[in-house]
């Protein structure tokens, strides 16, 4: 698949097709300003009786959505409904047999052009009219003859699949642009610029849906907003590589079946497959494929749904189906998917309606659809909900349903609120102050809300990404309370609630970032995790594992977990240090094939209780886990502390030759009470042991103007005792993209909070920062802190063997490097203490 190319015309065609359908908005009149509703003519152009009516009823959905809203949702109808016709004509699924964009060419293969305007009088499309084709074609009006025949066509889809196309009223097809085929329009450059080949993989729907919201989602991250109702969906979308689906999909679903049938043959068709130790799970027992759920609670475009009917197919084939039954059972009794954002949901039903046709070529006959619930709000108002009741008292329930367009899937509802919902249905007359749509809205929220409660055999998600200082006011204080111990991003509380989906001795499959596995801010998860489930399988994936975003920030771990706890060892895969998807499927493969590659280990769980902060740390020796729990460690013999803060740096902070030297403390003396400036260490580029001396604070009178400037203007300001100021120090920087680096901070200064610094210690500094720039100290930050982040609860983990603050060789190897150190610091001019430079 062509993806640079598939990119390129999906951006291009979503700016093309808003900029036709506000010139269609022009044309009629649909904009402030213009001819009032009623008009019979528009900027000097007569319109008939039916256009009229046509532009009023648009005129009203602009005044109740606003005209960009309009627009927008306009050019997206027509975009979904273009792919999708393109799609099918492709495979040949469309109604009618013949192709509605291109036509034969002479040399056998498919050019631009209408196939079924060229045979338009022998086309049958339900809802044409057969006499308006003939006046049409016999009139030469090639033009308006495929606008009529795509608009029937659209129609007919929207009766065969009525969750996928929703019907076209008469006043949106006013919007549907002009010029589609040709050749630079819009129909045209996806028939040019997308090979045919692209169309056989129904993974091409979701691709296309990522990439026209791309640049929507670039400037909203980009404007550093806060999310709402209408950005969060396709904010949130990112479409999961095939392989890693696969992954997750065979090691949940497809264990859970091998579990059950050891003999199958679905074994050699699962590539990603981590074979069971002997001491596997105790697993839930199914007597067929129809007994299995499976939910994606974020489910996108569709992409692990469409995996996963792949793979039940072959099931219920294994177990003598025939195939035009295996689309019904897989999405009535199989297949559940939840989405927020209602265009993803179509598409998800339209892939999984198109991975239906190819097994039963009569489906879009046959009424069944996915279920995919899109989670709409529900807003009760103290009219719909009857006085008294249980549900009244529900306040948070009913904040959230009237939410569920940003809370979504994580709502998850009890017993209780179940029964609080059904009571309050019984108390609702059909007449009067609680009438019919009170009752109607009150039978959505039961429906929801039992959906949103229902636990399955296998959940696999690849969840939303979202920090939650992108978090809108709402979802800010919602997950606060809701999801507590991982409320500081999206897709960590998704793996809390795919837990709970997930019924007790199911599993929970799920690609998310990383972080949850070592940072301190999910202490809690895992422990709880570790304590209550078992981790099967891990594929560790670390920066660049998605092609569509890059940068090493973006670290993400792909991992199945048993909702029990299970006597076996989890298989892990470290691929973090290997460049690109495809490298990193390559070598995943490998691992999979033969565990004694060298980046495949086995670990039960329970070891990383060793480790402070319990982490993920899958790759440890048992030497490295023993000095964990063994010896002492760095924050017993000396004080990890986080430096002062200003709150004002660009007024207090200075680089030291931006003042004066006689009222700088560069060198510690007993004048230090009468300076104002301070050398500050603000942390800088990685150095190991002395060096990145540039800056001074103005820390005259032990802060005061610093603190009382924070005070007026009711900023924190993060001060230290008098015994960490002015003293000598072991610093490090808080942020490094690489490894860490330990230096000597000379007395006579302060150390900034983006560094930090060893205090009040005990032993020996030089002891500190040898232990802290070894190798051995690296490996083991690597295991308890492989983030960007050197919290100074990870340093202060560190072991400190036994003697080595007594041991000369140390003392004087780790002077001799800060000695060296300092000398190349002062051998160039950004050092106070330069003279010349060492080659003149």
């Amino acid at each position: 698949m062509n993806d640079t190319a598939i990119k390129n015309y999906c951006i291009w065609a979503r700016n093309e097709l808003i900029a036709g359908v506000e010139a269609r908005m022009r044309l009629y009149g649909v904009a402030e300003g213009a001819e009032p509703a009623g008009a019979t003519a528009v900027g000097g152009r007569a319109l008939s009786p039916e256009e009229t009516g046509w532009r009023d009823a648009l005129l009203r959905a602009a005044a109740e959505e606003g005209v960009e809203h309009l627009r927008d949702r306009a050019a997206y109808t027509w975009f979904n409904r273009i792919a999708a016709v393109r799609y099918m004509e492709v495979h040949d699924f469309l109604p009618s047999r013949v192709r509605m964009f291109t036509r034969p060419a002479a040399d056998g293969s498919w050019e631009l052009g209408s196939q079924a305007a060229d045979e338009a009088l022998d086309v049958e499309i339900e809802g044409a009219d057969p006499v308006r084709v003939a006046e049409l074609k016999q009139a030469g009006e090639d033009g308006p003859l495929f606008r009529y025949l795509f608009l029937a066509q659209c129609a007919e889809l929207s009766g065969c699949l009525p969750g996928v196309f929703q019907p076209v009223d008469a006043c949106m097809a006013l919007l549907l642009p002009a010029n589609l085929m040709d050749a630079d329009g819009v129909i045209g450059r996806m028939v040019g610029d997308i090979d045919e080949e692209d169309w056989e993989d129904v993974q091409i729907l979701g691709w296309m849906y990522q990439y026209y919201n791309s640049e929507v989602k670039d400037a909203f991250f980009a404007s550093k907003a806060k999310e709402t109702p209408d950005t969060i969906g396709p904010a949130t979308q990112l479409f999961t590589p095939d392989w890693i689906v696969r992954y997750m999909v065979q090691n949940s679903l497809g264990r859970l079946w091998m579990l059950n049938n050891p003999a199958s043959p679905l074994r050699d068709q699962m590539e990603y497959y981590i074979e069971p130790d002997e001491a596997h799970e105790d697993f839930i027992r199914i007597a067929g494929p129809e007994d299995i759920s499976l939910c994606d609670p974020a489910c996108g475009s569709g992409h692990i749904l469409v995996y996963a009917f792949e793979l039940l197919a072959k099931m219920y084939l294994e177990r003598g189906y025939r195939e035009r039954e295996i689309p019904g059972l897989v999405l009535s009794r199989n297949l559940h998917g939840m989405e927020i954002d209602p265009r993803a949901a179509q598409i998800a039903r339209l892939a999984l309606a198109m991975c239906a046709r190819e097994l039963d070529r009569r489906f879009f006959g046959r009424g069944v659809q996915a279920d995919i619930a899109v989670l709409a709000p529900v807003a009760l108002g103290e009219g719909d909900v009857p006085q008294g009741s249980a549900l009244a008292k529900k306040k948070d329930l009913l904040d959230a349903l009237a939410h569920l367009d940003e809370a979504g899937s994580l709502l998850a509802p009890g017993e209780g609120d179940l029964a609080a919902v059904r009571e309050a249905i019984e108390l609702t007359g059909a007449d009067g102050l609680f009438g019919s749509s009170s009752r109607e809205r009150l039978q959505r929220a039961l429906v929801t809300c039992e959906a949103l409660a229902r636990r399955h055999d296998c959940v696999v998600a690849n969840p939303p990404y979202m920090g939650s200082s992108s978090f809108g006011p709402f979802m800010s204080r919602w997950v606060k309370k809701n999801y507590p111990d991982v409320k500081s991003d999206l897709c960590t509380c998704f793996i809390e609630r795919g837990f709970n989906l997930a019924k007790d001795r199911g599993y929970a499959a799920m690609i998310t970032m990383q972080s949850w596995m070592f940072l301190g801010s999910f202490e809690k998860m895992r422990s709880s995790l570790i304590g209550s489930k078992s981790i099967l399988s891990m594929l560790h994936l670390g920066p660049r594992a998605f092609d569509a975003i890059g940068g090493e920030v973006v670290n993400v771990t792909a991992d199945v977990v048993y909702n029990g706890r299970a006597a076996c060892e989890g298989a892990y895969v470290r691929l973090v240090d290997i460049n690109g998807s495809e490298a990193k499927r390559q070598k995943a493969l490998e691992a999979i094939r033969n565990p004694d590659c060298g980046w495949f280990y086995r670990r039960d769980a329970e070891t990383f209780t060793q480790i402070p902060g319990t982490p993920i740390a899958y790759w440890a020796g048992n030497g490295m886990l023993d000095s964990f729990s063994m010896l002492t460690k760095l924050k017993d013999v000396s004080r990890p502390h986080i430096g002062i803060q200003t709150g004002d740096n660009a007024r207090f902070i200075r680089s030291w030759w931006e003042v004066s030297r006689s009222i700088t403390n560069c060198a510690a003396s007993d004048k230090a009470a009468s300076m104002k400036w301070f050398p500050v260490w603000k942390g800088g580029a990685f150095r190991k042991w002395f060096g990145n001396l540039e800056e001074v604070v103005e820390w005259e009178n032990d802060g005061k103007n610093v603190i009382g400037n924070a005070e007026a203007e009711h900023r924190r300001v993060m001060d230290l005792p008098a015994k960490m100021k002015l003293c000598r120090t072991v610093c490090w920087s808080m942020i490094s993209s690489g490894k860490p680096s330990f230096r000597l901070f000379p007395e006579g200064g302060l150390v900034e909070h983006a560094s930090s610094g060893f205090f009040d210690t005990r032993v020996s500094l030089m002891s500190i920062v040898a232990l802290c720039n070894s190798s051995v100290a690296t490996s083991m930050l690597d295991l308890i802190s492989p983030t960007l982040n050197y919290e100074v609860s990870k340093i202060g983990s560190l072991p400190l063997a036994d003697g080595v603050e007594n041991d000369a060789s140390i003392e004087l190897l780790a002077n001799q490097a800060v000695d060296i150190a300092e000398l190349d610091w002062d051998s160039f001019e950004t050092s106070w203490d330069f003279k010349r430079h060492p080659l003149l």
